[in-house]
């Protein structure tokens, strides 16, 4: 995802609803980070005030502190915060003051997920936009003074990406020093996926820390034009250009320094030289070239990008071809989270058709499949999807095809064979069964305080996939199946004993008679006293 995370919080004195706002929403496909939940006003300003989220979804009514004040308190200090209330049937007096107040939006109880989920895609284009304005204008108000050497990284870190635009705004930060040939070497900490996961916050800090600081000491006693971190695990280092052996002797020697001061394992791709502030893509390029030969060497080292040079180019002969082919990585991405092996197959027959159409040059296919299988083995392990086989043998097969028809042959019979492997390690029971057992729970346990992540265990699923199974098997979501089940619950004791209707609420898992009183009306038109005079 492109878009950069942002951060929301959750307010309300229900649990079972806190619980299923979190579970049943996609907030990290919408780019958000859940940074808390709290109970009432005033843990919410106290957590307001430590997570700084860019969205607050929070219920009216609550004790202390109720939404309205929350809300008033915590915009003085950000007026462009996103605030979406919730509120209770017959608070819709409460609902029209929070949007006059300058709420984002409200939704009523019983929360409909679906068009919540639609609220927070509207909350993020408007934080997208804000943004995307704010940068705008911080742009326009940067002066000679307030710029400095992170400026100056970022701006060739814009540059790498791809991005011109800075040229317009900050050419005069190359003060010329990119004018003459220079090449660039890419450092990346082997295993960094692993480690991260095992590295505390501060760890990780630390280590990055240690890093960086080796590699600016360092380049600064060796003629080095730059360096400065990319992407979290790498490093940019820019230096004059050299001859070949020179440059692999630079690489080996930042492996061995990271190595011998931080005992951490790192490999190098060096790309060609390049001249010129707008080559810094180029070369980046050229460096991760380099890189394909990291994937079966076995072991750490420093890698030249040594292949021909396309004039006007020096980058790995594809021209325009590899934005053409970009949309293929994501497509083969979609197919692996929906498991979905006749997609895969078509993918890569498309993608087989537009290689042949380009006429693209042997090592640029075989490049781009080759990465085409590592982008699909990472996607695999961020989902955490276990596999047994190891990607090694693939990587070989591909290296020892002797066209790209069988290269793309042994890609999508991998990926086929990935996806099966996965398919039948879930395959304890079939969903529909998950299912029903889940409603069983549910139907015995209504009256609890209970939870999406509690039945979702209980069975034996994800939160996320037993949210998508419950609601496509069920026609419900889970909150709208527990209140059904609570509702006939009730329906039935009002019918059929003479219990008060503040003493029903708790047997049906409402601890609030009131608001027992509204989702109850809110579902039957009735309030508990109409329906069993009417009984």
């Amino acid at each position: 995802m492109n878009r950069p995370n942002y951060k929301a919080v959750l307010v309300d004195d229900e649990p079972i609803i806190l619980r299923s706002l979190e579970a049943a929403i996609p907030w990290r496909e919408l780019g958000i980070d859940i940074a808390g939940q709290a109970r009432n006003g005033e843990e919410a300003l106290k957590l307001f005030r430590e997570a700084k989220p860019d969205i607050v979804v929070s219920d009216i009514r609550m004790p202390s502190i109720d939404g309205i004040a929350l809300m008033g308190e915590v915009m003085k200090s950000r007026p462009n915060l996103i605030f979406i209330v919730i509120s209770g049937y017959g608070e819709f007096d409460y609902a029209r003051e929070a949007i006059r107040q300058g709420a984002f939006d409200y939704l009523l109880k019983p929360i409909d997920h679906d068009e919540l989920t639609e609220m927070i895609r509207k909350a993020v284009r408007r934080l997208d936009k804000d943004r995307q304005a704010k940068e705008e204008t911080e742009k326009l108000m940067h002066s000679v003074q307030a710029l400095s050497l992170l400026a100056r990284e970022r701006m060739f870190a814009e540059l790498i990406e791809g991005n011109q635009r800075p040229l317009q705004h900050l050419r005069w930060l190359e003060s010329g020093m990119l004018e003459q040939p220079y090449y660039m070497a890419v450092v990346r900490l082997d295993h960094y996926s692993a480690m991260n996961k095992q590295w505390t916050p501060e760890e990780k800090r630390l280590w990055l820390f240690a890093v960086r600081n080796i590699l600016e000491e360092w380049s600064a006693t060796h003629d080095g034009l730059a360096a400065f971190p990319f992407h979290s695990g790498e490093w940019i280092v820019l230096f004059p250009d050299a001859a070949a052996a020179a440059k692999r002797q630079l690489g080996e020697d930042i492996v061995y320094l990271i190595k011998r001061y931080s005992k951490l394992s790192c490999s190098v791709g060096i790309s060609r030289g390049v001249q010129g502030i707008d080559r810094l893509n180029d070369a980046y390029q050229s460096a991760c070239a380099a890189f394909y030969q990291r994937f079966y060497s076995g072991q750490e080292g420093a890698f030249l990008d040594e292949g021909p040079a396309t004039p006007g180019h020096d980058g790995d002969g594809d021209g325009g071809s590899r934005p053409r082919l970009k949309r293929f990585e994501q497509s083969l991405i979609e197919c692996i989270r929906t498991l979905d092996i006749p997609r895969t197959h078509a993918v890569l027959d498309e993608m087989r058709t537009e290689l042949e159409a380009m006429a693209a040059p042997k090592e640029l296919v075989r490049r781009f499949i080759v990465e085409m299988a590592v982008v699909a083995r990472r996607e695999f392990e961020h989902l955490n999807l276990k596999i047994e086989h190891s990607a090694d043998d693939l990587l070989q097969r591909l290296e020892d095809a002797s066209t790209f028809r069988m290269a793309i042959g042994e890609l999508g019979g991998a990926l086929a064979g990935w996806i099966e492997e996965v398919v039948a390690g879930n395959r304890h029971e079939d969903a529909a069964a998950a299912i029903e057992k889940a409603r069983n729970y549910i139907d015995n346990r209504y009256h609890n305080d209970l939870g999406i992540d509690e039945v979702s265990e209980f069975v034996g699923l994800s939160a996320g996939h037993f949210c998508t199974l419950f609601k496509q098997i069920t026609g419900y979501t889970f909150l709208e199946y527990v209140t059904h089940c609570r509702m006939e619950k009730a329906k039935y004791i009002l019918k059929n004993t003479d219990v008060k209707v503040y003493q029903l609420a708790p047997l049906v898992g409402y601890q609030d008679p009131k608001y027992f009183t509204q989702v109850f009306k809110k579902i039957t038109g009735m309030t508990p006293t109409e329906y069993r005079e009417n009984a």
